[in-house]
């Protein structure tokens, strides 16, 4: 069977979705930075090593993951968001790294290198395939034998706040399906079982599962993070077909959610993932 292209998510990312993120850079990178030291540690990036970072989005990771492996190695950035990979390139050419490019692509179909890569990396950017086990194999056809993955996924619904908060609002937002564990979207890796047996059938091998927590700065205050999520794709989405009367509801009561997380350095939420590494089999 061939694999199919993704492209509801390549609409969502090249849509509303990809702007937003590419508006707000800055602000996404502060909710999830506090996952990049593990994920960088996981990898164990050494200097000289070629990198391929899937689902780069606005290009963070991969311009640390560049810098680890310094001036004789390289990171490939590879996304299907036009908008966010024209901030990523911009972000890379500012800051002076030279050994980083950019493609946009679908992880699935994606032509990439066969056996070009020592390592593949991943921070939130492998959970919204289509055909995950055609993205895994074409990923794992990429590395070098002996290669690596270090790969983050969100983990249990239940352990982000920002979605906890969300749920309390049942009875004003139609939320039936959302942050549902396992099903098409963020967290459809949450199974560590499913998503492990995935890797393996994509021919990886010593697969292991470690869960990780950490917080994100939402916003300065309870408001501003709560106007930040509703206006971000799963939000509007939400708001879709509400009137502007429940509307305001939604955003005063999810502020007041917020308020007790408010602090001088602003507003933090915790977050869950899983982080999968795995290696390539040997020659």
């Amino acid at each position: 069977m061939h694999p199919i292209a993704n492209t509801a998510q390549s609409q969502a990312w090249n849509g509303y979705e990809g702007a937003h993120w590419a508006a707000h850079q800055d602000r996404w990178d502060a909710v999830n930075a506090g996952f990049d030291q593990p994920l960088l540690d996981a990898a164990g990036i050494e200097p000289g090593e070629r990198v391929l970072d899937v689902g780069c989005g606005a290009g963070a990771t991969t311009r640390l993951a560049a810098r680890a492996a310094g001036p004789q190695g390289s990171a490939l950035g590879l996304d299907l968001s036009g908008p966010m990979l024209e901030r990523a390139r911009a972000s890379a050419a500012r800051e002076g790294i030279g050994n980083v490019r950019f493609e946009q692509g679908d992880a699935q179909v994606h032509p990439l290198p066969r056996g070009s890569f020592d390592l593949a990396i991943s921070r939130f950017g492998v959970m919204f395939f289509t055909d995950p086990a055609a993205a895994f194999a074409n990923i794992a056809a990429a590395l070098r034998p002996g290669g690596r993955v270090a790969l983050l996924a969100a983990a249990e619904p239940e352990g982000n706040e920002w979605l906890t908060a969300l749920a309390a609002l049942g009875d004003l937002l139609p939320l039936e399906g959302f942050g549902t564990a396992g099903g098409p979207g963020m967290f459809s890796l949450a199974d560590p079982g499913a998503a492990a047996s995935l890797l393996s059938g994509a021919g990886l091998r010593d697969v292991r599962a470690e869960h990780v927590t950490a917080y994100g700065t939402w916003g300065r205050d309870a408001e501003q993070a709560a106007d930040f999520i509703l206006d971000s794709g799963p939000g509007r989405h939400l708001l879709t077909g509400v009137d502007a009367g429940t509307a305001a509801r939604v955003r005063s009561r999810l502020a007041d959610s917020f308020r007790p997380y408010e602090s001088d350095a602003g507003l933090k939420l915790r977050s869950t993932g899983r982080l999968f590494t795995a290696t390539a089999p040997g020659v």
